[in-house]
Formats: structure tokens, sequence, C-alpha cells
């Protein structure tokens, strides 16, 4: 006979849902009851035994049973002597006592007995009294809980089953639980050994050794296979949370420095999409499958990481302490510091990789932190993500967020939150052609010149072959350059909005310094459409008079720079720019405004050798003139600069040697003290400045001196080398600057042959006193021997 199967079917998820939500609410009371009797009866049970060990210890032994049976029987002994003998009694006297013996009462009672009076009569009494002797309840206690029981079905139907929940005294519970801990404690106690500060450091920098251990091994392994050890970056990652407050600090910044690297390292060169519903669900080899479980758990392990970093700023910046307080305020700035070098490192080293985005959006308002440190460190980071960005997406995001920033703190941010953007690659890129670009594209053959020239089997191959570059050209295309150009665009847009917002409602704002200087670089890839209003608004700025002077000079460089590129086709003169820079150039001296001498160099530079056409000759001489006084004036460096842009401005204009003759030309006398330099007579002065600049302690100011002097002839012995007249004045005054303290060029140390003539100096004059101290003394011998033996003790002692 065939055993029976199992026919019980598992009930389905539909038939679960019918279930009684009563029947589920009674399992689940039914268990949390269950679990607290457990708790308090294993409570009881150890408190009990407590006590019996405590009773065991303390409690006197007993007298034996042998013992209590002895003075019992003496007890009685006494008890029947001390009593009548009943033959003595009356028979109606002993009747009497057994009567009396039966009704029991106070005068007969053995008050020793412990059994209570009138038991009979408890047993008569009426159901009222027992009911009013039942103690009352208070309405103030609370009502009993009912434990719902499964239900009993019968013919009736569906009887329900209830029963009474205990109340379980929480406070006495907490007591008891108390009392055991406290027992337990006085049980369990033991002193701890008091170490010494010397084995208190060794044993610090014994936990610190292991731990360094551990994380290496740990990093190694992950990168050594970093597809079968992801899950190791994970055990890496707990060890943010080190609890030991000896090592606390320092483990936590190994941990985050050293998985900062591992990602650096381990991170592919794309981003990784989460794979679709689609994707799951199709099967794979063995090899995409470990693949896609290596870019998930690096996505996710990311992710984590990015997150503690955020969140140990977070805490730095609420002033926060966790719960365990492991960590003390001070110590966690130094890991704030350490969690915003790692944000840094991987928003410069994987601008590709997932979540970039968010790590744009911590750093960029950490530019702004009051805490300089931090503030520089950022804005070090977005520079160098905008000088390597080739492509324009991250920069464009950055260029977002510090837009938004801007606007959403009323424009009361750092200026070189602004400044940052002076390193954007929009203007390199846009003036030098990828090689790509430049070179011709690959054509491909049309299908009547393959059958008018190839046969079929050369036909076949020439298909398969050109298959084959088109998928190289595809694996090797970087981005076109309309893609680039667009990008740049809508980088160029945010940057001018934010610049034109501050121009328009803070005007009086700190940023506008960093504006200006911003505008001067961009200028010429602003929309012809707004250069007439960005003309008046920054000659309404230099008029005011409420700027500095390099705050006025970054105004004509922003001008100049507009009408030099597309605003070549504009009919505008800037004679009011050309009064303004030409009226302002005494202001620069030896002193602090030395170094915006560089700046008025690139303003002279844009405006008369990009402009020579629209300038009139007086003005220039007016410049060159004025110019070769300033050079008197300033440092070395700025004076090589100033007759640097001299040279070019003789050179440029051909009549600028009027000013190398002694004789006027024209009527009228020059008037230096006057501001319109197309009005002060420049044509009837001479640059008697190059004679003085002649005999300057500088030998590079000499030689450009000594060049102008003879009309800074391009050939000939009057020429410059090579070195220096290939060099713009702006470098040239870079190039010998003493910023660091050094002299360029480098000053002659003393030869070898003047100390050799000094040691021969020293030596004849040595060689002459002694020889007349000589002859001092022989004619002192020689006339008076006596007093020359004294002479002699006395020059001995002293």
């Amino acid at each position: 006979m065939k055993p029976r199967k199992n026919t019980k079917r598992v009930p389905s998820f539909r038939k679960l849902l019918r279930t009684s939500k009563i029947k589920l609410d009674n399992k689940l009371k039914n268990k949390q009851y269950k679990q607290q009797s457990a708790a308090k009866k294993y409570r009881k049970e150890q408190k009990k035994l407590r006590e019996a060990v405590r009773d065991a210890i303390s409690r006197k032994p007993f007298p034996l049973e042998e013992c209590k049976k002895k003075q019992v029987a003496e007890k009685r002994e006494e008890e029947e002597e001390d009593a009548l003998p009943l033959d003595m009694m009356d028979e109606d006297d002993l009747k009497l006592m057994e009567d009396l013996a039966q009704k029991a009462s106070f005068l007969t009672r053995d008050l020793s007995s412990n059994e209570p009076v009138h038991v009979k009569k408890r047993k008569h009494e009426s159901v009222i009294d027992k009911y009013e002797k039942v103690p009352r309840r208070m309405q103030t206690e609370p009502e009993k809980e009912l434990i719902h029981l499964l239900p009993i079905k019968d013919k009736g139907g569906i009887i329900p089953q209830t029963r009474e929940k205990p109340v379980l005294n929480v406070a006495q519970d907490e007591e008891e639980d108390m009392e055991e801990m406290e027992e337990a404690e006085d049980f369990d106690e033991e002193p701890l050994p008091v170490l010494t500060p010397e084995e208190m450091a060794a044993q610090r920098r014994q936990k610190l050794q292991e731990r360094k251990m551990h994380i290496a091994a740990l990093a190694s392994a992950i990168l050594s296979e970093p597809d079968n050890n992801i899950k190791k970056l994970k055990e890496l990652r707990a060890m943010l949370m080190e609890q030991d407050p000896n090592v606390a600090v320092i483990v936590r910044k190994l941990v985050m420095v050293s998985v900062m690297e591992i990602f650096k390292d381990i991170a592919p060169s794309y981003k990784i999409r989460p794979l679709t519903e689609a994707e799951k669900a199709t099967k794979v080899k063995k090899e995409t499958q470990k693949l896609r479980e290596f870019e998930e758990g690096l996505v996710s392990q990311y992710k984590f990481y990015l997150e503690n970093l955020e969140q140990t700023i977070k805490d730095w910046k609420q002033r926060k302490l966790k719960k365990s307080n492991v960590i003390s305020l001070k110590a966690y700035k130094g890991l704030a510091e350490i969690a915003v070098k790692c944000l840094c490192e991987l928003l410069v080293a994987l601008p590709h990789f997932n979540f970039h985005n968010n790590i744009i959006v911590l750093i960029v308002p950490l530019m702004n932190d009051t805490s300089k440190k931090i503030s520089e460190l950022c804005c070090e980071a977005v520079k160098k993500l905008f000088k390597q960005d080739k492509l324009g997406y991250a920069s464009l995001g950055v260029v977002k967020v510090i837009s938004g920033l801007v606007k959403g703190r009323n424009y009361s941010v750092r200026p070189e939150v602004l400044k940052v953007f002076l390193h954007l690659r929009i203007k390199e890129v846009e003036l030098q052609k990828d090689s790509e670009d430049i070179a011709p594209k690959k054509k491909f053959m049309t299908y009547k010149e393959k059958r008018k020239n190839l046969s079929r089997m050369q036909r076949k191959w020439k298909k398969a072959e050109e298959k084959l570059e088109r998928e190289l050209l595809e694996a090797e295309a970087s981005e076109s350059k309309a893609k680039k150009l667009k990008l740049h665009t809508e980088t160029l847009n945010v940057v001018f909005v934010t610049y034109f917002r501050i121009l328009k409602k803070a005007q009086k704002s700190p940023l506008l310094p960093a504006v200006l200087e911003g505008l001067a670089k961009f200028a010429h890839l602003i929309n012809v459409e707004f250069f007439d209003d960005l003309l008046i608004v920054l000659h309404s700025l230099i008029a005011s008079g409420g700027l500095s002077y390099r705050e006025s000079l970054h105004c004509i460089l922003s001008a100049f720079h507009i009408l030099s590129g597309q605003g070549d086709v504009l009919n505008i003169d800037p004679m009011k720019f050309y009064t303004h820079l030409y009226k302002t150039l005494f202001s620069l001296h030896a002193g602090g405004t030395n170094d915006d001498v560089g700046i008025v160099l690139q303003c002279l530079d844009v405006m008369f050798a990009k402009r020579r056409k629209q300038v009139s000759q007086q003005r220039a001489l007016a410049f060159l003139k004025r110019l070769s006084t300033l050079a008197l004036h300033v440092l070395p460096n700025s004076s090589v600069g100033i007759l640097a842009t001299n040279r070019v401005l003789m050179q440029a204009f051909p009549k600028m040697d009027l000013l190398l003759d002694n004789e006027s030309q024209g009527s009228g006398v020059y008037l230096p003290e006057l501001d319109e330099p197309e009005h002060c007579n420049a044509q009837n002065t001479a640059l008697w400045e190059l004679h003085l600049l002649q005999r300057h302690y500088h030998p590079t100011v000499q030689k450009f001196a000594s060049h102008l002097i003879v009309g800074a002839p391009t050939e000939g012995s009057g020429a410059l080398s090579l070195e220096l007249s290939q060099r713009p004045a702006t470098e040239l005054f870079e190039a010998h600057s003493m910023r660091e303290m050094t002299f360029n060029p480098p000053v002659a140390s003393v030869t070898p042959r003047r100390k050799d003539t000094f040691s021969q100096m020293d030596s004849f004059i040595d060689e002459e006193l002694n020889k007349q101290f000589q002859q001092h003394i022989r004619e002192t011998a020689a006339h008076k021997p006596l007093d020359f033996a004294k002479h002699l003790e006395e020059s001995s002692l002293s």
C-alpha cells in the first residue's frame, strides 16, 4: 500500500490577509505577556538564590531535635508536678471544670496559642456580613486589562474567552533590578590596577600601532583585489566610529585619509548608473554579474563614506557632541579639517564619478567659512578643478552653486569666493583650437565609388575596414567644439549674471574689486548689446570717487577690454578713461602702490599698443613724458616695466623722437600740472629723465635708459639683447620683482684676488710694526740698560 501524500496546502497570501485582526492582536499580546512573565520569574529566582546564599553565610547553627525533645519532656514534668491531683477534687467540681473546658473564653484560653478565638462562630456568619467585610477598591485604581484568548465554538455559537492580565509593578521591578545590579557589583567589583603615565603612554602606543596595522592590512587587501574584497571596505569604514578615547581621534583621521586614497585608486573612469528592472531580470555571465556586484557595492560604500564626512562637518559646525563623548569639541575641529581635505581631494580627483554634484554642494558653502584655513582649502580645490576641467561640466556645476550662494547670502560673502572665477579655462579654450578640430575629418567612400572602382571581394573587405574605423573613431572621439562652446556660453552667462547683479544692487560691497577684475578678464566675451550700458556704469563708478585706486584701474582695464574685442565696430572715443589714468599716474610710488604698476602696464598695453590707430600723437607724447618722470619714483622692477612700455610707444608712434631734441616744436610751453593729455603741450619738452636713469644703481634700468636715449633702435650698438627686447613689460615687471628679497641680476660676490690682496697688506703691516719695535728695543738697551730691563719686565707683565 502506497503511503498517503500530505495533501495539506500552504495557505495563500490572500488567505493570510483575511485572518482576523483580533486573532493577530491576541497572539502579539500573549507573546509579550509570556516574555514579561518569564523575565520576572527569572529575576525572582535569582533574588531567592542570592538570599539563600546570604542566609547560609550569616545563619547560626540550630540545636538538635533530641535536645528539643528533652526540653519539652522536662517542661511537662514540671507542669505535672505543679498541677493538683484529681483524686483530691469532688465529682461536682470536676464536672464543672470539664464543662468550662468545652466553652472557650479569654479566662480559660491558652494565651500562647495562635489559634483565633470563636473559630466555630465564623462558619455561621451571614452572607451580608461577609460581603461587608470584603475591602473596597478605590475608584482611582486602574481597571485590569483582559487577555483575549481563542474563542470556543459549540452548538450555541462562538463563546469568547478572556483572562485578566496581571498588572506588573514597574517601579518595584526597577527597584529589584537596581538591587540586583548593586549586589552583583558588590560581588564582582575588583579594584582596577593603577597605571603610571609611562605605562599609559606605552599602552596607547601599542593600541595605536595595532589599529595602524589593521588599517594597512585592510587597505592592501582591497587594493590588491577590489572585486573580491569590496566588503572589507565596510569593515574599514566602520573604524570611523572608533570608541576608545585614547586613540579615537588619530584612528578616525587615518581611516578618513585611507578610504579616500582607496576610492581614488579603485574608482572607474566612468559614472556608474543604477540598473533597470529589465537589466536585473536578464541572465548574464558570471563575470558580468561579478562586475555589477562590485560596482553596486562601490557606489553604496562611497555614498556612506561621503555621508560620514558630511556628518563630521555638521557636528563641528553645530558644536554638537555625540552621546558617548569620546571626542572633545577641540578635537572635532581637527576631524572636520581632515574631512574637508578629503572632500576637496575627491572633488578634484573624481569629477566624472558619482555624487560629484553632492560634493560641490558641500564644498562651495565652506568657501565662505569663518575659518580661514578651511576657506582656503575649498577655494584652492575649486581653482584646481577649473584649471583641469577640459569639458566644462564640473565648472558649470560649481559656477551655478556659487551664483546661488552669493544671491542667497545677499552678497555678503568673502571676495575670494568670486575671485575663483578668474581661473576658468574659457578664454584659453576659446582661443586655442583643439587638434581634432584642425585635423581633416576622415572621409569614407560612397556606394557608387565602391561599385565603380572596387571588385566584389574588395568591397567586402572595404566594408569591414570602414566599420572598424568608425568604431575606433567613436571610442577615441572627445567632446565636439559645438558642445564645448555651448557649455562655455552657459557658464559665462551665469558668471555675468552674478557680476551684473552686484554692479546693480551692491556697488558698495567688498565684492566690487573682484567683479571689476573679472569683467576685465572676460569683457571681450560680453554681448555687444550690453556695451553701452556697461561703459556708462563703469564711468559712473570712477566719477563717484568712492573707489580705491586699484578698483578704478580695474574699471579702466575692463572698459578697454570691451572696446578692444567686439567693440572695435563701435564708434566710441573713451577719452574720459585716458584722462583719468593720466591724472592718477602720480599716485604710484615706491611704497604700497608699487604692486598696482602691473595693472597700469596692462592698461597701457590695451590703450596704446592695441589701439594705435585711434590714439593721437599729442596723447602719446603726454603719456611718454609722464611715464618717464614716474620711472624716477618707483622701485627698479616698476622702472624696468615703465621703460619697456616707453620703448613700445617710441616704436609704435614714429614722431616720438621729438622729445629727444632740446629745441621746442611749435608754440606754447609744457604744462606738467595740467590733467588733460591733449592740451599740455608735451611736444615742447625733453626726456631729461633718461640721463638720470642712465646712472641708476640697477643695471637693467641703465640698459633701457641707454637704449631709449639713442631712439630705441632694433639693430646696431644701441639695440637691446633678445632676452629683454622680446619680453613684454608685465613679464619684465614680475621677473625683476624683489618681493622674495632677491636681486635680479644677482650681485657679484667678492673675488678671491681681492682677498689675497688684503691678506698681503695685513702681513706687510705686521712686518713693519715688528721692525719698528725691534729697533726701539735696541736703542733703549744701548743707552739705558737698567731702564731697558725694567721696561722689558713691564712689557712682559702687560
